[in-house]
């Protein structure tokens, strides 16, 4: 079946996880308790305070306790989507003030481009925010990418190791399961993808640990849109 939309994961397949890991994440810890005591009870935060609540045992104004038990999960690489979502508004100052450029790597760029000029649709589904994703790509080393996709889904919507997440992906994007093809490095999320009836590539950069149960490339210009 011909691919109709291309769904990417970002950290290890668009990006570099080093990126991620060694400087997203370090940013977001360093900065969380003095983030957490200044807008702990902004409106924008409050629906993710609330779910940190109700999942541990801390109370609603204990603000240290919160921004504690943040920079563990980060520590742990918890894909919460509490979490992802603080993580996203630290980083917006990050990124707006220049301190640094989020890194997609050059075939993505090149293939991303390519195939939006194509007239293919492009979406991206990763554990971070939706709001954070589109931050990322906007404000890339390469420049402002934001504009070459359709949409966004992160955990929101499920997790990306569970198969009902990419049928709910699918609904919503009013498509056939066959049509789509889905993007990553990360076996298990290509396992759920293909349990839902995706199409499926592994993107084998240095360092992923390679699958044989999916099709490989080892940067987008090896993607094939074409199962056959």
């Amino acid at each position: 079946m011909t691919v109709k939309a291309i769904v990417t994961d970002v950290e290890g397949t668009t990006s570099d996880i080093d990126f991620v890991h060694q400087c997203l994440f370090p940013y977001a810890r360093e900065r969380m308790p003095a983030f957490i005591a200044a807008h702990g009870h902004d409106p924008a935060l409050k629906p993710y305070m609330a779910m940190i609540v109700a999942e541990t045992d801390l109370a609603a104004d204990d603000l240290e306790g919160i921004a504690e038990r943040l920079q563990h999960w980060i520590d742990e690489d918890l894909k919460h989507t509490a979490l992802k979502a603080v993580q996203g508004m630290i980083w917006r100052e990050g990124f707006e003030q220049e301190v640094f450029r989020a890194h997609v790597y050059p075939d993505a760029v090149h293939h991303l481009r390519r195939w939006h000029e194509a007239g293919l649709p492009l979406y991206v589904y990763s554990s971070g925010s939706i709001a954070a994703q589109q931050l990322y790509f906007r404000h890339s080393a390469a420049g402002d990418l934001s504009g070459l996709f359709s949409g966004h889904y992160d955990t929101t919507i499920g997790g990306k190791r569970q198969a009902e997440s990419y049928r709910k992906i699918a609904a919503d994007l009013g498509m056939k399961a066959g049509e789509i093809l889905f993007l990553s490095d990360i076996e298990a999320e290509l396992d759920a993808a293909s349990e839902a009836g995706w199409q499926t590539t592994q993107i084998v950069r240095e360092g992923t640990l390679a699958s044989a149960r999916h099709r490989q490339a080892t940067d987008f210009g090896g993607v094939a849109l074409d199962p056959s």
